[in-house]
């Protein structure tokens, strides 16, 4: 085809090229004149509208194709956006209007106006438009899949929320049981202690008295001497089994000289049981803070519960509990030298979940900082206890 150009005069050759590039677009371009007639229109934009070439050539294309919004509200020529790049000199793009075809259907159209200029003066526009239906039905499938999955999405936040909301109070619930629960606890051992302390202490020391009395009456029988002695060495051993019992189940030491007499004498008591040495530093301004009695009696099962861990499965030779202030917080560790283990994300025994909801329920955290064969140190943080 190009091969022919040749033939031509330099002007034909130029304009026959811009034929062809007008031609060859896909989409419609037609230019107007300071009137609006149609003086050129190539074929993709003829068929666009439904028209041939020569039916638009002349023709208004305002009053042809652009008469009306997309409502069939008359739009006016002088409201028209494609006139503007004439008028005002200067191009615009549009991409919210409605074209109309030869049939009285409108298509949604993205098009584009720019001036003609011959010289200084503007003897028209040229106009290109593009038929976008599918994009904007494409756009508005988009909007439908978009407003449903927000909506689903709503619908689960809303779901994943009150699920939550369940799930706290039902936490929630569960901490205040076993608050109740620790609490009743320490009411029924402190029910038992004093029992056993009135009924069962009273009789061995009533026995005691009693077989004290016969001994004395019993003078110059050895054989009889020898098992009343026996039975004393008895009833003596059962007053400390006693002690010990009433002192794990209630110390009264707590009751009456407080949480850090109690710790101490709770340290002295597990060194003399077995090999473990035992040491407690708690320097006075510490030893003068007091905790209320629920708090005092949580930490004290806290460590107790810690002690008990380590005098069964650590191996250590060495326990201490260290008591310091950090501003305002108290911080309790107790530290041993003991074999040490790995930490579970999660405390899954019975022992650290209950050691876990004690710190919880009187507002501190605990925390366990330990490796295989390094040792463990458990540390209850109480915030904002010290004045």
């Amino acid at each position: 085809m190009f091969a022919d150009l040749h033939q031509l005069s330099h002007h034909a050759a130029w304009r026959r090229q811009l034929e062809m590039l007008l031609e060859s677009a896909g989409e419609g371009i037609y230019g107007i004149d300071l009137r609006g007639r149609c003086i050129f229109i190539n074929r993709a934009g003829a068929e666009m509208l439904g028209y041939s070439a020569d039916e638009v050539l002349g023709r208004n294309m305002h009053y042809l194709i652009h008469h009306s919004h997309a409502d069939a509200a008359l739009m006016p020529v002088h409201d028209c956006r494609i006139f503007k790049a004439f008028k005002e000199g200067q191009g615009c793009r549009v991409e919210d209007e409605v074209l109309w075809r030869r049939d009285g259907s409108a298509f949604p159209a993205e098009y584009a106006s720019y001036p003609i200029r011959d010289g200084e003066a503007v003897v028209g526009a040229v106009v290109t438009f593009t038929d976008i239906t599918e994009r904007k039905r494409t756009q508005a499938a988009l909007q439908v899949a978009h407003a449903e999955l927000e909506r689903r999405v709503a619908e689960r936040t809303a779901e994943l929320s009150t699920a939550n909301l369940q799930l706290r109070q039902a936490r929630d619930g569960l901490r205040r049981l076993s608050a109740h629960m620790n609490s009743v606890r320490e009411e029924e051992r402190a029910h038992i202690a004093r029992d056993i302390h009135d009924d069962l202490g009273a009789s061995l020391t009533a026995m005691q008295l009693e077989l004290n009395w016969l001994r004395q009456r019993l003078d110059g029988q050895p054989e009889i001497l020898a098992h009343i002695d026996a039975a004393l060495d008895i009833g003596a051993t059962a007053m400390g089994a006693v002690r010990r019992i009433l002192n794990d189940l209630r110390p009264g030491v707590l009751d009456h000289l407080g949480l850090w007499a109690a710790l101490e004498c709770l340290l002295q008591d597990v060194q003399g049981r077995g090999a473990l040495r035992c040491s407690f530093v708690c320097p006075p301004a510490v030893e003068r803070c007091r905790l209320g009695r629920e708090a005092e009696i949580a930490v004290y099962r806290i460590v107790q519960e810690v002690l008990t861990n380590v005098q069964r499965h650590a191996g250590a030779g060495r326990v201490a509990l260290l008591a310091r202030a950090l501003d305002r917080d108290l911080v309790i560790a107790v530290e041993d030298d003991g074999c040490g283990m790995r930490v579970p994300a999660q405390p899954t025994s019975f022992g650290l979940l209950g050691m876990h909801e004690r710190a919880r329920a009187i507002g501190g955290e605990l925390s366990i900082d330990s490796e295989p064969e390094r040792g463990t140190v458990v540390s209850l943080r109480l915030p904002g206890v010290l004045a």
